[in-house]
């Protein structure tokens, strides 16, 4: 049976891998709707490769720009936030993966599971601040979450034929990123093209920064929390550089379960739109015996005080992560534009923890609220 996609953010690193598994699975997998942000010219190209239903592009300017490239086609054309809001519940959509970068992915995917649509998830800033909310929504419409992050896919997969067992505790994997054998002291003088180089992976320039602070691991620690009810001191933080085991389960046994593969973000997304079918994927394989070794080593949270945060904003709970995720959305970008130092976005992110009010209230006008609050906040420190 062929499952109908609304791929969310088509435009982005996820995105763009994702159509390149419905381009290996014409038999499988349609792209019914594709969204973009900005890049229009993406989306129009997308669009004639893979003649979905229906193409929206966020960036009201644009719009026009792409009704008259598509205008000889039969694709619905539309425009603006609330139009992904909508389209997601078409009767004809049998999947949403939900892509968006950003507290933007957040409100799409609350529409999603209103509708009852399987979802597989890779905007991460949807658990980390709305975590409880969105949890406890897919468990009342009987919605499945797929996680599409190589690190909760292979929770998954570890998972997968042990539901019913006890789980001591997770090994969430990070590459440590391109600062993991730099001194503090050089932190200074890191440039927005420094943390743009990441040593195994290739993302979008957001996560790649967050990747750098490895805030980016924080946030994954927040998702595994909601996505397989652990609490925060169940998830251990494991620098693994060559980013080949992406992560593992320990059971109450003592018993470990990982899942090992090449860095290719290719093979979670397939997971997840496939589930619980494996199928066959092109690409490179995993040699044991020309990488030789695999390596661990511990967080140095001083070194890299956004993981931390995410601890703490984790056990905090309430508005907290939300507070923490816009402070670092702020920062991020001021970072990536060259108006603030590295240092300064550990430093923003703090400042704005300390400052916003905190609010125990789990519901989406607190994290819109809250959201907002938080930005101006950070903004103010720049």
């Amino acid at each position: 049976m062929t499952r109908k996609i609304a791929i969310l953010g088509s435009t982005g690193s996820i995105g763009t891998q994702a159509l390149d598994v419905v381009r290996q699975h014409p038999d499988h997998f349609v792209a019914h709707i594709l969204t973009a942000g900005n890049n229009a010219d993406l989306l129009i190209q997308q669009a004639r490769e893979f003649q979905p239903d229906t193409v929206v592009i966020a960036n009201e300017e644009k719009y026009e720009q792409v009704r008259e490239a598509l205008a000889n086609l039969p694709i619905k054309v539309y425009t603006g936030s609330q139009a992904i809001c909508d389209v997601v519940q078409m009767d004809s959509v049998d999947m949403v993966l939900a892509a968006m970068v950003g507290f933007a992915g957040l409100r799409p995917t609350i529409s999603a599971i209103q509708a009852r649509k399987p979802i597989a998830l890779a905007n991460k800033e949807t658990l980390v601040v709305a975590g409880e909310y969105i949890i406890n929504a897919v468990r009342e419409k009987q919605v499945p979450l797929l996680p599409v992050d190589s690190e909760h896919s292979a929770i998954l997969q570890c998972l997968v034929g042990d539901l019913q067992n006890r789980v001591e505790k997770i090994l969430l994997t990070a590459s440590g990123g391109p600062f993991r054998t730099w001194e503090r002291e050089r932190f200074a003088t890191i440039t927005p093209a420094d943390a743009l180089r990441h040593p195994n992976w290739q993302m979008g320039a957001k996560i790649t920064i967050d990747s750098a602070t490895l805030m980016n691991k924080g946030f994954e620690m927040i998702e595994a929390c909601h996505l397989f009810d652990l609490r925060p001191e169940q998830v251990e933080v494991v620098v693994h550089p060559e980013s080949v085991i992406h992560s593992a389960v320990q059971f109450t046994d003592g018993a470990v379960k990982a899942q090992l593969g090449v860095p290719d973000m290719r093979l979670p997304i397939q997971y997840a739109l496939s589930f619980p079918e494996r199928l066959p994927l092109d690409g490179e394989r995993l040699d044991l015996f020309r990488l030789g070794r695999l390596t661990f080593e511990p967080v140095d949270m001083e070194k890299f005080p956004c993981l931390a945060y995410a601890f703490e904003a984790a056990a905090q709970g309430g508005n907290m992560p939300c507070i923490m995720n816009a402070a670092n959305e702020v920062a991020n970008a001021a970072f990536r534009r060259g108006e603030i130092g590295f240092n300064r976005i550990a430093e923003i992110i703090r400042a704005t923890m300390d400052n916003v009010p905190f609010d125990a209230t789990r519901t989406p006008d607190t994290y819109f609220r809250t959201n907002e609050e938080a930005r101006r906040f950070a903004a103010s420190l720049l």
